[in-house]
């Protein structure tokens, strides 16, 4: 591991890849030309140690690191403001972020989109390209240990499960909406993005599991529009996130009565607003 309180997304063999064979959720499918562009790069810290011929001649163009930017959040930041963090994947890098107090102190509250808490046998999680773990949500199981150190600190944490994320699943209104809106960079963006999954879902047997990002959607509303009328509901409730090592559990959230951490769990949401 990188760090040591954390794993190294051990399971990103799960993540599924596209038609063409590449980690389309990194590639945005080339959408990312409609936001404006920045001189910013991406680049290994040292590019000779990993293969360059040379290191950067413009090193200060380099997209910062992720610890980098918190250092620097806390740098122009009030000493006593408070961040409320909204995540939407691994959790390796909030899992540095926790386990070092100067940093930790200055949250508010954590969001995290993603876990699933089964209710019973027949409600699975969504890692269909891991037939072994029927349970477990892919933000978790990515990197377990990351999951388990966050979910074990002392930060409040609000969950966006999975099982409140697909009832939300309505690719249409979203993009309807967006289509109303004012025709900014980061509207037309988010349009083509959308409009590019739902018709992949609809037309490739590789793109059934679409849906999953607009978990990151209701996330954003939840946390940014309190006068959104989603009417959110909450429960708090005890869990712990399973990391054993053991691929068909890792990643896994139970609840834990007597060795959980309490969390606020969105438990509901009205659908038609």
């Amino acid at each position: 591991p990188i760090f040591s309180a954390v794993g190294e997304c051990k399971y990103v063999k799960a993540i599924p890849h596209g038609s063409g064979g590449l980690l389309d959720s990194d590639t945005l499918y080339g959408l990312a030309r409609d936001l404006p562009r920045s001189p910013r790069r991406y680049t290994a810290e040292n590019s000779v140690k990993f293969g360059a011929p040379r290191d950067t001649d413009h090193p200060e163009l380099r997209q910062p690191l992720a610890m980098e930017v918190w250092e620097s959040i806390l740098k122009t930041t009030k000493p006593k403001s408070k961040i409320t963090v909204l995540t939407n994947g691994p959790l390796t890098n909030l899992a540095k972020v926790v386990s070092m107090k100067n940093m930790s102190s200055r949250i508010e509250e954590i969001y995290v989109v993603g876990g699933h808490i089964s209710i019973n046998a027949n409600d699975k999680g969504n890692i269909f390209s891991v037939p072994s773990n029927q349970y477990a949500e892919f933000n978790m199981f990515l990197d377990p240990l990351a999951a388990k150190t966050v979910f074990e600190s002392k930060v409040s944490m609000t969950l966006i499960p999975l099982s409140t994320q697909r009832r939300v699943s309505s690719f249409p209104s979203i993009i309807g909406e967006l289509r109303r809106t004012p025709r900014t960079p980061e509207a037309v963006f988010s349009e083509r993005l959308l409009s590019t999954l739902y018709r992949l879902k609809r037309t490739h047997y590789r793109y059934q599991h679409m849906d999953t990002f607009l978990g990151e959607i209701l996330g954003a509303v939840v946390l940014g529009d309190r006068r959104s009328g989603l009417d959110p509901k909450f429960k708090v409730k005890e869990v712990k996130v399973l990391a054993d090592g053991d691929e068909w559990s890792d990643g896994r959230i139970v609840v834990d009565e007597k060795g959980g951490k309490l969390v606020r769990i969105l438990s509901s949401v009205d659908v038609l607003s």
